[in-house]
């Protein structure tokens, strides 16, 4: 009689212990306020399921339901059904506790600006870093959304540096199919490149970025917005028309004082000082302009008054 072969089958078991993780299949999010909302967004939109760290339950609740909003608003204009709304919000988790990134392959950092003065302490980004090193697996990507501050000073503190890297997602189009990628001193290519799968995953087309404070869209803008301000000071031309101009005759999507109160000129002048401190060039030195409208808390858009003034849906008031 032939023996019978008995070959085990735990090798092709699904179980959870034995599967392997996709490439990117959990990324999380330090940070949900305006940045990372969209990247939480963006992501979900992309089949990726998402959890993001807030400080307090009612900042959670509080980036849900803005998320939910924007998604509305997608389905108001046929961009988008109900089904795929719940299935996009069902993909988005947040919690107050950096364990629940453990299973993360990718985490971006993206805090947001002190409420009062504006600031960003890159002290307080270094100890979100050390936070995710702790718990993240070893091939776990860090990465900072941070634009004015290089990857290569945030990354410098920690144990598996070649791990980290720098992305900027475009808060004044969200739905811009560009992301500037910036490979730090530390950063391997291995990493680089699977970030650069990461962002073509979303349905982005990667901007190569040599790490420069500022980068790219950064640099550009701010000078752009201090030379609208001047141009607006001397009198040249309206507000309203320096606006029309860039928008109609260089095809901006909004023009510089529009989209400087989108980005929030508490957020604007940090950048600001942030490139005058490191290049020493008065073109970064924020306007005097843009200085006054801070002092007086018009922070733009999300407060219902910058250079120009909002009704409660985000509408410009005439």
């Amino acid at each position: 009689m032939a023996k019978v072969l008995v070959e085990p089958i735990e090798q092709y078991a699904l179980s959870q212990k034995k599967k392997s993780n996709a490439l990117f299949s959990k990324v999380g999010i330090v940070g949900c306020g305006k940045e990372g909302q969209n990247i939480a967004r963006i992501a979900s939109w992309h089949g990726l399921e998402v959890i993001f760290i807030e400080l307090n339950q009612e900042r959670i609740d509080s980036a849900i339901e803005n998320m939910s909003q924007v998604l509305d608003s997608r389905i108001q204009s046929w961009g988008l059904t109900s089904g795929e709304k719940r299935a996009i919000m069902s993909r988005i988790k947040g919690t107050t506790d950096y364990e629940q990134l453990a299973e993360c392959d990718f985490v971006i950092e993206a805090i947001r600006s002190d409420e009062k003065t504006g600031e960003r302490s890159i002290d307080a980004r270094k100890e979100v870093f050390r936070k995710v090193e702790e718990v993240v697996s070893r091939d776990a990507i860090i990465a900072t959304n941070a634009t004015t501050i290089v990857i290569t000073e945030l990354a410098s503190e920690l144990k598996f540096r070649e791990r980290c890297v720098s992305l900027h997602f475009f808060v004044t189009s969200p739905e811009a199919r560009i992301i500037e990628v910036v490979k730090g001193l530390y950063t391997s290519e291995e990493v680089y490149q699977r970030v650069c799968t990461f962002v073509k995953l979303i349905n982005r087309d990667v901007i190569p970025v040599e790490e420069s404070a500022g980068i790219v869209s950064v640099r550009l803008f701010v000078t752009l917005l201090n030379e609208a301000c001047a141009t607006l000071m001397e009198g040249v031309a309206s507000m309203e028309d320096i606006d029309k101009t860039m928008e109609v005759g260089l095809g901006m999507r909004h023009g510089p004082f529009r989209s400087a109160d989108i980005i929030g000129l508490e957020k604007v002048v940090k950048w600001m000082t942030n490139l005058h401190e490191e290049f020493g060039a008065q073109k970064f030195a924020p306007s005097p302009l843009i200085r006054r409208l801070v002092r007086a808390k018009r922070y733009g858009k999300h407060v219902q008054h910058g250079f120009y003034r909002y009704d409660k849906n985000g509408n410009v008031i005439e």
